[in-house]
């Protein structure tokens, strides 16, 4: 099904795991797609699969983490392939401990690579689709960020991960409210996969079953909505965060507000007490934290 023909990709993160699942699917839907990672032997093994396959892909090694890179990663995307539609931040790294055997390098690495990789890939792109959306040319943009259940509930031993994550969510949020005008949307997937990251940290419970039966953490199993999402046909979905792991998606809900009391008055200190245990009492439980 060609839902992506003719729209180019750029996919980060893409020469293993989850971005190599996308890339392979996006090439497979008639995409166009520039396959981004820092290996680039791994960069370039995806692209032989696409163009094995018959599909259209270019490797990619460029640094997500700065503009100015970012910049060099879509001049070599439109020299290509000509205007970019899509951008997949899928990019990512662990560098996991408990939050007081952090170092500051451990929480800069992860914040950089994370959030600070999906706000330089997706502001250069989204100037030259608000630049061409004023100067009024026809646009049909995508972006699609990763966050992760760890960034929805937060997860023990990955604060730096997991606070990265949130950012990511709360990021697509503006993207989407900021973005919609010029023809882009933003929204944001939850994945759970056997990927670089998790098969060590969960080995067991996402290893692949035996014989012929489902492989439930198959990163593959997340392309196809990660494809609708960059076609054309999504154009009316904007700022939403799905879960999505072997064959069931679910639309996560955000903070609402909750259980209220309004004393119509400065609220005394010895009032707070009661007033709080009465509010969580009647509030929904948030998910626990992974880990507890």
């Amino acid at each position: 099904m060609n839902i992506c023909k003719q729209r180019t990709v750029i996919v980060t993160g893409a020469g293993g795991g989850l971005g190599r699942a996308y890339a392979l699917a996006f090439a497979a839907a008639g995409a166009n797609v520039l396959v981004n990672d820092i290996r680039i032997d791994a960069a370039r093994a995806v692209c032989e699969e696409i163009k094995g396959a018959g599909g259209v892909a270019l490797a990619n090694h460029g640094d997500i983490t700065s503009v100015a890179s970012a910049e060099t990663i879509v001049a070599q995307a439109l020299a290509a392939f000509g205007e970019v539609q899509v951008l997949v931040n899928n990019a990512g790294f662990c560098r996991d401990r408990m939050f007081v055997s952090l170092d500051e390098s451990d929480w800069d690495d992860v914040v950089r690579v994370h959030l600070k990789g999906h706000f330089c890939m997706a502001n250069v792109l989204a100037r030259r689709w608000r630049d061409a959306a004023k100067g009024g040319a026809p646009v049909d943009a995508r972006i699609i960020n990763t966050s992760s259940g760890a960034g929805l509930q937060g997860s023990v031993g990955q604060s730096n991960y997991a606070a990265a994550k949130a950012g990511i969510a709360a990021l697509t949020l503006v993207q989407a409210a900021e973005l919609g005008r010029y023809g882009i949307t933003a929204n944001c997937l939850a994945p759970a996969a056997r990927t670089g990251m998790t098969e060590d940290v969960f080995a067991a419970m996402m290893k692949r079953p035996d014989g012929d039966g489902f492989d439930y953490f198959d990163p593959a199993n997340v392309a196809p909505l990660v494809v609708w999402l960059g076609s054309a046909a999504s154009a009316q979905v904007s700022g939403r965060m799905f879960e999505v792991a072997g064959g069931v998606i679910t639309l996560a809900e955000g903070w609402h507000d909750g259980a209220t009391r309004d004393k119509g008055a400065r609220w005394q200190v010895g009032e707070i007490g009661a007033v709080v245990g009465q509010l969580i009492e009647q509030g929904r439980p948030a998910k626990k934290v992974y880990g507890t």
